[in-house]
């Protein structure tokens, strides 16, 4: 479990589906009462079903990279479970492209919604952990905030600054109770790597199996990554017994980069 005494309130973004969904089910395990933030309402009322929806589960939207939107949606978070005792930051884009061909627009996309979104849920839901003297952050990151890939240039820019705001902010808030920690997944099965096969495919010729199996080679393991995986990652850090992980970016990968 999570803590002992009041359930705690923990709030994951890009929750609707992949990971996110995976999270916001263990931590209701947990005994967390659970908000999920997305863009898509209809998605979203779809997860909260598949969640068994219920009093301890609901929704936001909003989009990460826009402040006054995270700030809105926290605010309706907190209307009806309370302070936020946990923030999984789990939002994210990815998009390939060769640096050359690489435009200003894609850039700057890739760092407003996976590390700009990550600093606005940061600064709307620390105060309630500083208030309360408790509080858990998990920054979904990648392998790609701990190495170089080619051709995706942008998103291992912003993965690397999440892990090196994980790293900052832990040392800030060490004596307050809360730990800051980033889980750094290697290729994961979900829509996002779906997109990367279908990518592959369409500029090598390969076959849907093949794509799948090139990109599980990285993989010492050589499978993907499943999301429960990463989820379980995740909730073990918001356990109390994890109070003493802090600042850590922890790779969940099958041994691809080992982190010194």
């Amino acid at each position: 479990m999570i803590t002992p005494g009041p359930e705690r309130h923990a709030l994951v973004t890009g929750a609707s589906r992949g990971i996110g969904l995976v999270v916001a089910r263990r931590l209701l395990q947990q005994g967390a009462r659970v908000t999920l933030m997305g863009r898509g309402e209809a998605s979203l009322q779809k997860a909260c079903a598949e969640l068994g929806g219920g009093d301890r589960v609901g929704f936001v939207t909003g989009d990460v990279s826009q402040g006054a939107d995270v700030q809105a949606a926290f605010d309706q978070a907190r209307q009806r479970f309370g302070l936020i005792s946990i923030l999984v930051n789990n939002a994210g884009q990815a998009s390939s492209e060769r640096f050359d061909r690489l435009d200003e627009a894609r850039w700057q996309q890739m760092i407003a919604v996976n590390l700009t979104g990550t600093f606005h849920c940061i600064q709307a839901a620390l105060p309630d952990m500083v208030s309360a003297k408790w509080g858990r952050i998990v920054n979904v990151a990648s392998t790609a905030g701990l190495a170089g890939y080619a051709y995706v240039s942008a998103y291992c820019a912003a993965k690397h600054g999440v892990v090196g705001l994980t790293r900052s902010l832990a040392l800030e808030v060490a004596r307050k109770g809360i730990t800051v920690n980033a889980v750094c997944p290697g290729y994961t099965e979900t829509d996002l790597i779906h997109e990367a096969i279908e990518n592959i495919m369409s500029k090598t010729g390969m076959s849907a199996d093949e794509a799948k199996a090139k990109l599980a080679e990285s993989n010492p393991q050589g499978r993907l990554v499943q999301p429960e995986q990463v989820a379980d990652a995740v909730a073990w850090l918001c356990q109390e017994g994890a109070s003493a992980i802090n600042g850590q970016s922890i790779p969940v990968d099958g041994g691809e980069v080992m982190v010194g």
